[in-house]
């Protein structure tokens, strides 16, 4: 090792000169490397002796790390009421060290270890915490969006018709390609892979059955519903989102407009008028995907098709679905809404709570449809 490289590490000795004890600090004293000389600092700082002298002529590079161990081992010292001395610190080093505090004399350098299964409760606890931190506000919130609602139906004339319209469009509308395209799929493989597992069993045309039942009640409803959650419930996030960076909802409050009845009314109503839409456009889809897989690998006509599925489900099949379709859309809106009025200061918190929305309201919308096959069940519906 060169001479450089030996002048630059960190060393630590303890000499007697005199009646003194001196501490000679050399090299460089910084975070990465003072922690390996902590014990030996605090050790000799507890040495008897009459007067301590720390020697600091030979430190090549100081940091905050390393004045606050210096710091620290003169204040221990001089709190055992022995006489402590600094001396020959380069001129270069002596603002920082006159900045660095020691609150606790005691503290070492070095984070003391946690315990591994410690931390993972601490932050399974702090999740359960902020998630029901989270369910408070966002219940809170729902009161206060029904409490305008309630609001606009008594005085009508207050209803952004024209924001209203233009959100049905933009979550309806625009909606109709991507979630008929992605159902006629899955009705396909639904169909396909139920066909293959019921001709070992000479049932294959209970497959109409099958596709029928779970497309009207679970089916397409779900699948409306995830992807209206991804795509207009971001929407409304980034959107509201952008607008609390850009002060205009503060510019709203000022002018006396409240930002949930202008903004956040126009997308619950609207998602809730075109959800519904969606789920019945989403039923269809996935029937017609049904119908293309009969046609094609069971040899049914697309008469037998419709007579089998008129057999195989009622009205209720597709009334449980469409049921919960204005649910879910109060869910992912207000989601979306709360998420993005809860935007503050960057574009970095836009694009987090844009991505908390989409999590937040898929996982609600998973929930609540379960909680609804289990009623229903329970009702015999």
């Amino acid at each position: 090792m060169s001479e450089a490289g030996l002048s630059t590490r960190p060393a630590f000795a303890v000499d007697a000169d005199g009646g003194a004890l001196v501490l000679r600090l050399a090299g460089r004293w910084t975070l990465d490397t003072v922690q390996r000389l902590d014990r030996d600092l605090r050790a000799a700082a507890e040495r008897p002796a009459d007067r301590v002298v720390v020697d600091a002529a030979e430190l090549a590079g100081l940091d905050s790390a390393g004045a606050w161990a210096i710091r620290r081992t003169l204040e221990r010292i001089e709190a055992r009421g022995v006489a402590a001395e600094l001396r020959a610190l380069p001129e270069a080093y002596r603002a920082i060290l006159e900045k660095a505090s020691v609150p606790d004399p005691a503290a070492p350098v070095a984070p003391a270890a946690v315990n591994p299964a410690v931390a993972v409760l601490e932050r399974c606890g702090r999740a359960v915490a902020h998630g029901a931190h989270v369910a408070r506000d966002l219940a809170g919130f729902f009161g206060f969006t029904l409490v305008c609602l309630a609001g606009v139906i008594a005085r009508p004339w207050r209803l952004r018709l024209t924001a209203t319209v233009a959100q049905i469009e933009a979550t309806g509308l625009n909606a109709l390609p991507i979630v008929g395209l992605l159902c006629f799929l899955v009705g396909i493989v639904l169909a396909y892979m139920g066909a293959l597992q019921l001709k070992q069993f000479g049932a294959d045309i209970l497959t109409v059955n099958l596709v029928g039942v779970s497309i009207l009640r679970e089916i397409g409803i779900l699948l409306a519903a995830i992807i209206v959650a991804g795509r207009s419930g971001s929407a409304f996030a980034a959107q509201i989102g952008t607008m609390k960076v850009n002060q205009e909802v503060d510019a709203l409050e000022t002018m006396g407009l409240s930002a949930v009845e202008v903004l956040v009314l126009p997308r619950v109503i609207a998602l809730m008028i075109a959800l519904p839409l969606l789920t019945v456009w989403a039923d269809a889809a996935g029937l017609l995907g049904g119908a293309v897989v009969a046609l094609f690998l069971l040899d049914l006509t697309f008469g037998q098709f419709l007579t089998q599925l008129q057999g195989a489900v009622d009205i209720w099949d597709f009334a449980v679905g469409l049921f919960k379709a204005p649910v879910f859309a109060l869910v992912i809106a207000l989601v979306g809404c709360y998420d993005g009025l809860r935007v503050s200061g960057s574009a970095e918190s836009v694009g987090r709570y844009t991505t908390q929305a989409v999590v937040e309201s898929i996982f609600l919308v998973i929930v609540l449809n379960a909680a609804f096959a289990v009623a229903f069940a329970e009702l015999g519906l």
